[in-house]
């Protein structure tokens, strides 16, 4: 018999204690890396790129998305700045010696972000240029993006 008790529609309206077990299958390399932004950083970041225009933070998972015309271009993680990449600007954040946004630690896998130079985050003209890049990569990914299917009634 399993150890696991699967809950149906009768058990949740018995009156009987249900134990629950934790599953053991939670492993290290599930756990999202720490992402809290602190609010001067944020604030100095979000000052910095009001030439790039209409720019509008949002939370998610501890950290900050920024969008740009609706456009997802940046995430600000672990008071880290982090900008979209593709073959046109990458070169730039590696031979700045940048790393890519690694969400879970223990994986291998990367996201399309990379971390942005300190000295770049804090000269507002030039936050503004390599953002301008990020979102013009955002916008060549969305327009490479398929549109929504048309459902086929049959």
């Amino acid at each position: 018999m399993s150890r696991y008790r699967k809950r149906t529609r009768a058990s949740l309206y018995h009156q009987e204690a249900i134990p629950v077990v934790k599953s053991k299958r939670r492993s290290a390399g599930r756990r999202l890396a720490p992402m809290r932004v602190s609010e001067g950083f944020k604030a100095l970041v979000l000052d910095n790129l009001t030439g790039l225009g209409d720019v509008i933070p949002r939370s998610m998972f501890g950290g900050v998305g920024l969008y740009c015309d609706g456009l997802f271009f940046g995430i600000i993680a672990a008071d880290v700045v982090y900008l979209k990449v593709d073959a046109a600007n990458r070169t730039d954040f590696e031979r700045a010696g940048m790393q890519p946004f690694k969400p879970y630690p223990d994986r291998g896998g990367t996201m399309q972000y990379y971390a942005v130079p300190l000295d770049v985050v804090e000269c507002a003209p030039d936050l503004v240029e390599w953002s301008r890049r990020a979102v013009a990569v955002a916008e060549r990914a969305r327009k490479a993006r398929p549109g929504p299917r048309a459902r086929g009634r049959g």
